[in-house]
């Protein structure tokens, strides 16, 4: 039996799937997601699960070299960007308008769905390379 933090399967099967620069986004339940884009679909009901309660979970299990997160998330959402900014401690955060946020998801690994309702609580990550300075 698994022994880390994460225990969801289609997760950890995410994360050990990963290579450098692969991305993969965690979002709110409203986001769309493609048919073609693989989802895992965490969502309950209303909050359950919460975006930082996911974001901080797959942090945990993942190494991580940047983040991406709409513009409009500071603005609109400040409490989740303040949330992400603490997060992620020193990772490098990147700011897109969010039409090319929803577009760059296309090409996402996965999206993992919360049951966020936050607008704008949506993150994409992109994959490091085991911890290694590249």
């Amino acid at each position: 039996m698994k022994k880390e933090a994460l225990i969801n399967i289609q997760l950890s099967e995410l994360v050990a799937s990963l290579g450098h620069t692969d991305e993969f986004v965690i979002a709110d339940a409203g986001l769309p997601i493609p048919g073609e884009t693989w989802r895992i679909d965490l969502a309950l009901t209303r909050g359950i699960p919460s975006f930082e309660d996911t974001l901080q979970i797959v942090l945990e299990e993942a190494f991580i070299e940047k983040a991406i997160v709409a513009q409009e998330m500071q603005e609109i959402s400040p409490q989740i960007f303040t949330s992400v900014k603490e997060i992620l401690g020193d990772l490098p955060i990147e700011m897109i308008p969010h039409p090319d946020f929803k577009t760059r998801t296309r090409s996402s690994r996965a999206i993992i769905r919360t049951g966020e309702f936050t607008p704008y609580a949506n993150i994409i990550l992109v994959s490091g390379a085991w911890g290694f300075d590249v």
